[in-house]
């Protein structure tokens, strides 16, 4: 008995994965770091406390 997935987890996360990798090869060590620095600045989602 098979069910058809209406969201597909696994696969949105490779296609995840997959476009950030791109984005960041073509960025330097510095621009990395600085990127990712600055999402967690705009980020709406906090870490429970």
């Amino acid at each position: 008995m098979k069910t058809e997935k209406k969201f597909d987890a696994v696969k949105y996360m490779r296609q995840q994965r997959e476009k950030m990798s791109i984005k960041l090869a073509e960025m330097t060590k510095a621009e990395i770091i600085e990127y990712f620095r600055a999402r967690k600045l705009n980020s709406q989602i906090k870490p429970c406390a």
